[in-house]
């Protein structure tokens, strides 16, 4: 048993491996073409325009791929936060939901009625929907507060 397991991680390491050293060969090899690409560019503003307009050019393309690479880098981690916040979202709905489906929760409820007693347990069970009410709305209060902002 121990043994398939062990033989698994290898070989998933082995392909990780693998996959990563190819990668960094392919990253390498764009870099190298990158390189030639912009030194062929600079040269040929520098042989039409001369070279300080050749360095603007330079640094125009490379301003650019910065921008560009920026942006794409605050879309992607937006949309990872979004990810996020969906999933929070959906995991504090299904735990909700869990801990009032629990069978011990609600024997343990039970139980507690029993033993206190109903005409007891009312006023107990109306102040505390009140407080949660009040709770609910406050809370609802500060999220909308912090969304707008502060003139």
């Amino acid at each position: 048993m121990f043994q398939r397991i062990v033989d698994s991680i290898s070989a998933s390491t082995g392909t990780t491996v693998r996959l990563t050293s190819l990668a960094a060969g392919a990253a390498f090899a764009l870099f190298i073409t990158t390189c030639f690409l912009c030194a062929a560019a600079f040269i040929s503003v520098l042989e039409k325009y001369g070279p300080v307009q050749a360095c603007l050019a330079g640094a125009g393309i490379f301003f650019l791929l910065t921008v560009a690479a920026a942006a794409t880098y605050w879309g992607y981690k937006r949309a990872v936060q979004k990810r996020a916040r969906i999933a929070a979202e959906r995991a504090a709905k299904s735990a909700a939901q869990s801990m009032l489906t629990d069978p011990m929760l609600l024997a343990t409820g039970l139980q507690i009625v029993r033993a206190i007693g109903i005409k007891r347990l009312l006023p107990i069970l109306a102040i505390g929907g009140v407080a949660l009410g009040i709770m609910a709305s406050r809370g609802g209060a500060a999220e909308d507060a912090a969304a707008e902002p502060a003139e």
